[in-house]
């Protein structure tokens, strides 16, 4: 099955927002694909965002990323997330909403095998007809 968290995360923040409460993204900023200006990130390696339609621009929550156009001091920047990097989503007028634990990196691919003079090898694969 794939993630819940995404699903979670659209769902808490249509919550918050209904409530007419302002929703907050805390997110780990260290996460490979995060992508925020420096300036934005604590000393604990963290970000909070403000996730109300009236402070982002063109807001998307898919699957796998949070993308958005955001304001840091005045000047507006393109904000990518990847979902595996949130830690939290809540309400900053009462804290109401859910923690999250950050996902592990994937692992990134195998080196590919070269032969002996250096080419790729190949990978095994043949293609069927039918």
């Amino acid at each position: 099955m794939t993630s819940n968290k995404p699903y979670l995360i659209r769902a808490f923040h249509e919550w918050i927002s209904d409530n007419e409460l302002t929703p907050y993204l805390l997110v780990d900023a260290r996460y490979p694909g995060v992508d925020v200006p420096e300036s934005a990130i604590d000393e604990e390696g963290r970000v909070v965002f403000n996730l109300s339609w009236q402070a982002v621009q063109g807001l998307e929550m898919g699957n796998e990323h949070i993308v958005f156009n955001a304001r840091f001091s005045g000047i507006s920047y393109p904000v990518t997330i990847p979902v595996a990097a949130v830690m939290a989503v809540y309400a900053r007028e009462n804290g109401a909403g859910t923690m999250f634990e950050v996902d592990p990196v994937a692992e990134t691919a195998p080196e590919a095998k070269e032969t002996e003079e250096g080419k790729p090898a190949r990978s095994g694969l043949r293609l069927v007809k039918d």
